[in-house]
C-alpha cells in the first residue's frame, strides 16, 4: 500500500489523499484550497494523479476544504462511486452548487481584469450545472456499516463528531500475499459535550492512522466560558450602539451558535431583562438556512440532548427574535437599518458571501463588534482582521478596522491538542505509526 499526501499537509486546507494497492487506487477526501490568492491558485493547478485511472472515493465530511474540488474532479475524468453518509450527501447537495456560483461569480471578476491587461481569459474551477452534476455520483453510506468496495477494501464510517455527518474513515485494505492492513483517517475531530452532535467515537484498533491537527498546539477555553462571553458581547455593544457581526461557517458553526443562544433567550424569557430579549438575531446566509433544514431532516445525527429538546416541542434551532434572511434586499436592509443587531453570516473565513458587506459596513465603527468563532486560515480576511491588521481592503476599498475585535475559539468544531491527544489514547491497539495531517 502506498499513500500519498496531497493537501492539508503542513496546511490546514484542500484534504486529498491517494491510497494505492495493487490492483486500487482511491481518494480520500478531494477539498479545495482556501486562503491566500498564492493558495487560492493551486486549486487550478493539475492533479497530481490521473483522474481517469481513481477507482472511487472516501468523503469524511461536506465542509469544502474536503469537499469542494469533487466536481473538479468529475469535470477531468473520475468516473467512480463517491461514498459518504446520507447527511454529507445532503449537505453537499448545497454546498457544491453554492461553491460553483462563487466560482463563476469569482471568474467573472477576474476574467474582467485579464481582459483590461490583455490576459488570456480562464474558465471557471466549475459551475453550478458542474456542481450539480458531481452529485449524482454520491453513494450515502450508514455510520457503523461495514461495506466491501472491492476484493481488496473494506470500508466503515464512524461519528467524528466533527459537523453535520462528518466521519471517521475506517478502511481494511487486504495486500499482497493475504495480509490485511487497517488504515483510519481521523477526518475532522469534533470535540466532546458539544451541542447538536454526539461526540466522536472511539476507535478500537489501526495499523496506521491518519490524524488532524487543526488546533493541535492549542487549548481551547470551555464553550460555557465562550457562550457567557457572547452574551457579554452582544449586551456591552448594543449599549454602546453598535452590531455584533459573527463570521460562522455555514454549516454546523452557525447552528451551533443558534443553539447556545435558544438557551440564553430561553433563560431570559423568565427574567426582567427585557434588553436582552430586544435585541434581533439574524442569520443572513442563505447557504446557513438551507443547511440548518437540513440538520432538522437528519436527527439520526443528533445527540440525546438535542434529541430529547425536540421531543418536548423546544426547537433547538429557532428561538424568540431569531430571523432567517434569504433575499438580496433583506440582507441589504441589515445594513441601512439603524437599530442595533447581531449578524450571523458566511463565509466564516470572510472570503466571500455576505459576510464581506457587513464587514465592510461595520468594521470602521468603533461601536460594533466582529466576532470570529471559527478558524481562519492563512492568507484570509478573516486571519489579517484577527490578527490586527489596521486598515483591510474588502471590495477594492480601503475600510479601517476600528471595531472591537473578539475571538471566541471555545466555539471550534475542532478537538485542541488534548482532544486530539486523548482520542488516540484511546485505541486499545496502538498504530504503529501516525501521520499528522490538517495543521500549519
Amino acid at each position: 500500500m502506498k499513500i500519498s499526501f496531497l493537501g492539508a499537509a503542513k496546511i490546514v486546507t484542500g484534504s486529498n489523499f491517494l491510497v494505492e494497492t495493487k490492483n486500487t487506487k482511491f481518494l480520500i477526501d478531494c477539498g479545495m484550497f482556501q486562503g491566500s490568492k498564492s493558495i487560492n491558485r493551486m486549486n487550478y493547478e493539475p492533479f497530481r494523479f490521473n483522474p481517469e485511472e481513481i477507482d472511487f472515493m472516501v468523503l469524511s465530511h461536506a465542509h469544502i476544504d474536503h469537499s469542494g474540488r469533487v466536481p473538479k474532479l468529475i469535470k477531468e475524468g473520475f468516473k467512480g462511486d463517491i461514498y459518504s453518509t446520507k447527511a454529507t450527501v445532503d449537505l453537499c447537495s448545497i454546498m457544491l452548487p453554492d461553491s460553483g456560483h462563487i466560482q463563476e461569480m469569482e471568474n467573472e471578476w477576474d476574467n474582467r481584469k485579464r481582459r483590461r491587461s490583455g490576459e488570456k481569459l480562464r474558465e471557471p474551477l466549475y459551475t453550478v450545472e458542474e456542481a450539480e452534476e458531481s452529485l449524482r455520483y454520491f453513494k450515502p453510506v450508514l455510520y457503523d456499516q461495514k461495506i466491501e468496495l472491492n476484493h481488496e477494501v473494506t470500508l466503515r464510517f464512524r461519528d467524528a463528531g466533527h459537523i453535520l455527518g462528518s466521519s471517521i474513515i475506517e478502511l481494511w485494505i487486504k495486500e499482497e500475499g493475504g495480509k490485511e492492513t487497517k488504515l483510519v483517517f481521523s477526518g475532522d475531530l469534533g470535540r466532546r459535550d458539544r451541542p447538536i452532535l454526539r461526540d466522536p467515537s472511539i476507535i478500537d484498533e489501526a495499523d496506521y492512522l491518519i490524524v488532524e491537527s487543526t488546533y493541535g498546539n492549542k487549548l481551547h477555553h470551555p464553550s460555557e466560558d465562550d457562550t457567557k462571553e457572547l452574551i457579554s458581547i452582544i449586551n456591552t455593544t448594543v449599549k454602546r450602539g453598535g452590531n455584533v457581526v459573527i463570521p460562522s461557517f455555514a454549516v454546523e458553526r452557525a447552528q451551533d451558535i443558534i443553539y447556545e443562544l435558544n438557551k440564553y433567550y430561553t433563560a431570559y424569557i423568565k427574567t426582567e431583562d427585557q434588553d436582552f430579549l430586544n435585541v434581533p438575531v439574524y442569520v443572513d446566509s442563505p447557504l446557513t438556512v438551507s443547511a440548518t433544514e437540513i440538520f432538522l431532516r437528519n436527527p439520526d445525527c443528533f445527540d440525546e440532548d438535542t434529541l430529547n429538546l425536540i421531543n418536548i416541542g423546544n426547537n433547538p434551532l429557532d428561538f424568540y427574535n431569531l430571523k432567517y434572511t434569504r433575499t438580496v434586499e433583506e440582507s441589504r436592509q441589515l445594513n441601512i437599518s439603524k437599530e442595533s443587531k447581531v449578524i450571523i453570516s458566511a463565509s466564516g473565513m470572510c472570503t466571500a458571501g455576505r459576510i464581506k458587506h457587513h464587514l465592510k459596513h461595520n468594521l470602521w465603527r468603533k461601536e460594533s463588534s466582529i466576532v470570529f468563532v471559527g478558524y481562519q486560515a492563512q492568507g484570509t480576511l478573516g486571519r489579517r482582521i484577527k490578527e490586527g491588521e489596521k486598515v483591510v481592503k474588502i471590495f477594492g476599498e480601503e475600510i479601517q478596522v476600528n471595531a472591537e475585535i473578539c475571538s471566541l475559539e471555545g466555539f471550534s468544531g475542532h478537538a485542541d491538542r488534548e482532544g486530539i491527544i486523548q482520542w488516540i489514547k484511546s485505541f486499545k491497539n496502538k498504530p504503529q505509526k501516525i501521520f499528522v495531517v490538517h495543521g500549519e
